[in-house]
């Protein structure tokens, strides 16, 4: 072959390598470019380097992520488009193009000159710079914030109301009210036996039945029979106003109205008055220190209740009604949890609130249950471990006649009674256990259940008792 046949081939050979080299860098382009819209960190504004702000999909980031970047050295702003990887490949342009003008200028006389080799080398010498697109970045989507879900309004449950407390005042008139029934057994029968004046011994076997019959006892009875005889002789009495003036000044000292009848549930000076209700199921014990709440709060006196009758099904309940209704706090426990424990919370928050009467319910055990007892008197002991017990109230119902009255020795033993409630004294005529009670235990009623009302609880006097008794 000859030389200039060596040259076109040299040409050619130059030519495909220009347009391959041109190819290489055109398709690398169009690759960078395309990727560029994959990175949205080049265009977001330089985050906070702490490695801890969160991202808009949610995402915490931890502190550690600071050690792959350096905390200090900001990130280059994109302000070119042509990526750093271009400028290496740009350099190896310039020394292809050289070669291409040797070609146009050889006047070598050839008789057959290839025409094709001259025009193609032309528009590869130089060719026109290619102008990348910018690249087009993507706009961040707009995070639309999450509805605010409005929390549904609490409904708060009301506060039970608070009743209007009776005044003490004028209880005593409706005792004389509730025990007028009595006085048929009693007032009636004993009147127009000892008004006629003189007596013969069927008389006076009368009256002593008639005493009987109002639960006064055999000792009580025989006690006021022989003063009656003996004052109806002295005095000379003949009518019926006399006797009546006679039994009622009898009965009212069997009574013993000097003996201290008040309730003790004035505060001490660093603890409150602490009270403990005792007595059987169903004599009205736990209703019976609801009422007393009642009682106390009309007075101006803060009460905290003591539900420690945790063995009665729904005890710690009623109690908690009661409070309720007076605004008197309660202190309770499991059911069939230790009494003694849940006393002993009770004078303790008691003095730590600073109230001024803590009254207890204890458990309405059978006296019959010696261990039950042993119970009670451990309440008792555990108690005066952060508080003496001012007064000890036992319960009992009027209508249970001597089985009232062995109860009363029972508790009398195991706790030391100060005093005697009576319930259930509405219109009956058992009210004589009053006298047996105070005979045998020694002890006051200071305050007597006269109904199933709210306010149906009136301190006892032997004055207004007796006038009720005769009518």
């Amino acid at each position: 072959m000859t030389t200039g046949a060596w040259i076109a081939i040299a040409a050619v050979l130059a030519v495909l390598i220009v347009a391959l080299v041109v190819g290489l860098i055109i398709a690398r382009r169009r690759r960078v470019s395309l990727t560029a819209p994959e990175t949205p960190e080049l265009t977001e504004q330089p985050k906070d380097r702490s490695g801890g702000y969160q991202a808009g999909g949610g995402f915490n980031f931890s502190q550690g992520s600071t050690a792959t970047a350096p905390p200090k050295v900001p990130p280059a702003a994109p302000k070119t488009p042509t990526p750093p990887p271009v400028p290496p490949v740009a350099p190896p342009v310039p020394p292809v193009a050289p070669p291409v003008p040797p070609v146009a200028p050889a006047p070598k006389p050839e008789p057959k000159p290839e025409p094709t080799v001259t025009p193609a080398p032309e528009p590869v010498v130089e060719p026109e710079p290619v102008v990348e697109p910018e690249p087009v970045v993507e706009p961040e989507p707009v995070v639309e914030p999450e509805p605010v879900v409005e929390p549904e309004p609490v409904v708060e449950t009301p506060a039970p109301a608070i009743e209007e407390i009776a005044p003490t005042d004028g209880r005593l008139d409706r005792l004389r009210g509730r025990l007028s029934r009595s006085q048929n057994a009693v007032g009636k029968s004993l009147l127009g036996l000892l008004g006629g004046g003189d007596l013969d011994e069927d008389s006076w076997e009368e009256v002593e039945d008639t005493l009987l019959i109002a639960d006064l006892g055999t000792a009580t009875t025989m006690k006021i029979v022989e003063r009656l005889r003996e004052q109806m002789a002295a005095r000379g009495v003949r009518s019926e106003a006399d006797a009546r003036a006679l039994l009622r000044e009898v009965l009212i000292d069997e009574l013993r109205p000097e003996m201290d009848r008040s309730i003790r549930a004035l505060p001490h000076g660093d603890h409150p008055a602490v009270l403990l209700v005792v007595g059987v199921n169903g004599t009205g014990k736990t209703t019976t220190t609801g009422k007393l709440a009642r009682v106390l709060v009309a007075d101006g006196r803060r009460v905290l209740l003591g539900a420690a009758d945790t063995f009665r099904a729904a005890a710690a309940d009623q109690l908690q009604t009661w409070a309720e209704r007076v605004g008197a706090e309660v202190v309770r426990g499991p059911e069939g949890g230790d009494p003694a424990a849940i006393a002993f919370d009770s004078v303790a928050k008691g003095i730590e609130d600073g109230v001024d009467v803590v009254v207890i319910d204890t458990a309405g055990r059978l006296h019959t249950k010696t261990g039950l007892m042993d119970e009670l008197g451990k309440v008792k002991r555990v108690v005066e471990k952060k508080a003496a017990v001012d007064d000890v109230l036992l319960v009992l119902d009027a209508t249970v006649g001597q089985n009232g009255l062995t109860q009363a020795r029972v508790f009398a033993e195991v706790v030391d009674i100060t005093g005697v409630v009576l319930t259930k004294l509405d219109g009956t005529a058992k009210g004589g256990i009053v006298f047996q009670v105070q005979h045998e235990l020694g002890v006051p009623v200071k305050l007597v259940g006269l109904g199933e009302g709210a306010d149906d609880l009136a301190p006892f006097e032997p004055e207004a008792f007796v006038d009720a008794l005769l009518g």
